[in-house]
């Protein structure tokens, strides 16, 4: 079993999950050939950094601008014509790649090399089989192409969702997000705790995703404004001003043990040493938490896909949101001192949670072969 994993750098969830599968693949065919293409920048280098820097530029500072252009994508007269342009233009190189490559499938974490795969697969230029993995708790016009055989989706309300759009049920998976097996091997907290020499106590992890966005700032001063004794793990990606802020706002705090972090490799035992995991909504985190069985304080949902994830996520009971201004102790109040509704939400997070999504999706690949 050969893969091509086809998928783009925006953000780093869409990436981590083709890491994620392949990781599976190679364990179960060791032999396999595999590799993963970031496909704007495989095709055109300048392109790639045009539209992957105007997208984390834009949800950086005008994030409500995406907002409206993630609403307006789903008006799919216009998507229509500004897709087909792209993939007119950009397809060639990702046809000579399939067929110099030779793959047994094609798996797509992004909706916009699946357009393309979609279209070459229309034009008989490749019938090599597809299967788009949805990143996101959401269903959008963006990932609705034909030609595909297979799509895998986080819950079954977006399999029902699709389903309306059109979309065949015989095609829709609710297999999850895979994510790394490293995920599924759980230590317990006071483990986790000595393992990162960190005090056996209530801790609350704060994430920012990988580039720091998100106002991690607001939160990290809320939960340290409060009274009650807590630990505070602060992981701040690739932002290396917000690391310095959050070490300076830190002295104030009272009664807090504090640990800040740039990039970290050991989220799965910081989420394993948490009691709570304070987060914006990506879909490859809120995937890795889940499986954690992690209840969430949603902070800072970008507009568009991560605000339909914070609502699944509260919807189902598996998270709250939280905001600048909110009373962080009164949450708490609510939330962990209520010990049936803090038990709730671990045992919606572990309903929801689909660790084995990376096996069933290579078995349903195997199906397809």
């Amino acid at each position: 079993m050969d893969i091509l994993f086809l998928s783009i750098s925006m953000g780093a969830g869409h990436l981590k999950a083709a890491y994620a599968l392949k990781e599976y693949v190679e364990k179960k065919y060791p032999h396999s050939k595999n590799i993963i293409v970031d496909t704007f920048k495989y095709i055109n280098p300048l392109a790639h950094k045009v539209i992957v820097d105007g997208y984390l530029k834009m949800i950086k500072l005008k994030p409500r601008l995406y907002g409206k252009l993630y609403s307006l994508s789903e008006y799919k007269e216009i998507l229509n014509k500004l897709s087909n342009i792209m993939n007119i233009m950009l397809s060639p190189k990702i046809e000579r790649l399939v067929k110099e490559f030779n793959p047994s499938v094609i798996v797509c974490t992004h909706p916009f090399p699946l357009k393309m795969v979609s279209y070459l697969k229309k034009e008989n230029k490749i019938s090599t089989p597809a299967v788009a993995i949805l990143t996101d708790y959401v269903n959008h016009p963006l990932w609705f192409h034909k030609n595909i055989e297979a799509f895998i989706v986080g819950h079954d309300y977006i399999k029902e969702d699709m389903i309306r759009c059109g979309i065949p049920r015989k095609t829709i998976f609710s297999y999850g997000v895979p994510v790394s097996q490293i995920f599924l091997e759980k230590k317990e907290k006071s483990l986790a705790r000595k393992e990162l020499s960190l005090e056996d106590k209530f801790t609350v992890l704060i994430m920012g995703g990988s580039l720091g966005y998100g106002n991690l700032e607001s939160a990290f001063r809320g939960f340290g404004k409060c009274s009650r004794e807590m630990q505070l793990i602060a992981v701040c990606g690739k932002n290396k001003q917000l690391k310095k802020r959050l070490e300076k706002i830190s002295l104030s705090f009272k009664n807090k043990k504090v640990r800040i972090l740039g990039y970290a490799d050991n989220i799965s035992t910081l989420m394993d040493a948490a009691d709570i995991l304070v987060t914006k909504p990506g879909g490859m985190t809120i995937s890795e938490a889940l499986v954690k069985e992690l209840p969430m304080f949603i902070n800072s949902p970008i507009p568009g896909q991560e605000e339909r994830n914070a609502k699944f996520l509260v919807t189902s009971g598996a998270a709250v949101t939280i905001s600048k201004n909110d009373d962080i102790e009164n949450i708490l109040c609510q939330t962990v001192d209520n010990q049936t509704r803090f038990r709730h939400m671990k045992e919606m997070a572990k309903t929801l949670s689909t660790p084995y999504s990376a096996k069933n999706i290579v078995n349903l690949i195997e199906g397809l072969l």
